[in-house]
């Protein structure tokens, strides 16, 4: 997404197929992340915590990054549904949106990495 809309700021893609592409890979991520955070907290997250009950100290903070990650993506869908009915939308504030849903998925799955990974390794989990 972020190189579609570089593009589409750079003014090298047709605003219309940016906006049918926006569309299309936008719902995708927003439905991915929704669908991936969903399995983490009712499924990979309680094996963690059951292999390792110190993962439960940092479960606080990425359940709360769960919570910050739901209010991104529903400012982005509404950031991006503007752009597709209004494609002529504020360009640095479109920029500014993207930039914001990358910085936040960047820390949170390096949150993810420092408090998973390390019990995976010690207890051989999923193979």
């Amino acid at each position: 997404m972020r190189s579609e809309t570089e593009g589409d700021l750079d003014r090298a893609r047709d605003p219309e197929d940016y906006a049918a592409r926006l569309s299309y890979f936008g719902d995708a991520l927003v439905r991915n992340l929704h669908g991936h955070h969903g399995w983490e907290d009712h499924s990979y997250f309680p094996e963690l915590s059951v292999a390792d009950p110190r993962f439960d100290a940092g479960l606080e903070i990425l359940e709360k990054d769960h919570a910050a990650l739901d209010r991104v993506l529903d400012r982005y869908t509404r950031v991006a549904n503007r752009t597709i009915k209004l494609i002529q939308l504020d360009e640095s504030a479109a920029r500014d949106e993207a930039e914001a849903v990358e910085a936040f998925l960047a820390r949170h799955l390096s949150d993810e990495e420092e408090l998973a990974v390390p019990i995976i390794l010690h207890h051989r989990l999923r193979g």
